[in-house]
């Protein structure tokens, strides 16, 4: 079973090339951890579903796409989540880039099933 995990980056002119990197980095395993919980001084993520225990335990496939609006971010974002694929929406806290000003950077969507992903990001142009 091949599972897969979708990174959607946000075009930002003039961004530098390790901040992307830093952000997909951020989407990725906040994606992951979303499915997550704490237990005491753990944090335990389970198992259980096919798609990622494939991805946790193969792989590691990751596609990069991106969007030019945080619009197109949140649509993304709230499709992922309504129909319960792993997702985490990426805000960068303006520290170092974006002169101080919060901003939406990326979305993770997975590990999950390609197609539900697809569905999602299929047609999205490649990062």
């Amino acid at each position: 079973m091949e599972s897969k995990q979708v990174l959607v980056m946000k075009k930002i002119p003039g961004l530098r090339t390790g901040k992307y990197c830093a952000q997909a980095a951020h989407s990725s395993v906040g994606a992951l951890f979303s499915i997550g919980s704490r237990i005491g001084d753990n944090f335990v993520i389970p198992l259980t579903d096919p798609f990622i225990m494939s991805w946790v335990t193969g792989r590691f496939k990751k596609i990069a796409v991106y969007v030019t609006t945080d619009e197109e971010l949140i649509d993304i974002y709230n499709q992922a989540k309504s129909v319960s694929i792993p997702c985490s929406l990426i805000r960068d806290a303006g520290l170092t880039e974006f002169g101080g000003i919060p901003t939406l950077t990326a979305v993770g969507i997975g590990p999950a099933d390609p197609t539900k992903i697809d569905a999602i990001t299929g047609k999205l142009p490649l990062f």
